[in-house]
């Protein structure tokens, strides 16, 4: 059998329980068909660079499947059928990883980012040196007359 890395989007406006029965019926779809479905990652709703059929966002979905390319085929062929789903994409790869994707070590990392920031804080609220605590910066000195200047561009 095959081994791919499948992607597809979910319209913004379905719950995150409507993508979820979702995927358990495509999962049922390559079951039925003698493959499975390896690794299932829900990565959220993200914006779109463009407008997909009027939506600005949507729910992304990877699939790591081990399955027959007839298996795949009909997966895909109900995902054309469904108006719920957007977009997808189906990539056929040497080896699935069995670690997260680079999608969810990025969720993770941004995550700990944030609740770093949370506990550098200042006492004002604001984690960057905004504010009164800027070293002055002196006098600048001074510029020369623009007239001067334009004399000498037009040498």
């Amino acid at each position: 059998m095959a081994l791919y890395e499948h992607v597809f989007l979910a319209r913004q406006d379905v719950t995150s329980q409507q993508v979820e029965t979702m995927v358990e019926t495509y999962k049922s779809v390559i079951e039925q068909n003698g493959g499975k479905v390896e690794k299932t990652e829900m990565w959220g709703v993200k914006s779109l660079a463009y407008r997909i059929r009027k939506n600005r966002k949507a729910h992304f979905t990877l699939l790591n499947i081990d399955a027959p390319p007839a298996a795949l085929a009909e997966m895909e062929r109900q995902m054309r059928i469904s108006e719920d789903v957007l977009r997808f994409m189906t990539v056929r790869v040497e080896a699935l990883e069995a670690e997260p994707s680079a999608m969810m070590q990025k969720r993770d990392r941004d995550e700990r980012k944030d609740r770093e920031r949370g506990r550098r804080r200042d006492d004002d609220g604001f984690g960057g040196g905004f504010g009164g605590d800027r070293p002055e910066r002196g006098e600048r000195p001074e510029r020369g007359d623009r007239a001067d200047r334009n004399t000498n561009e037009e040498q």
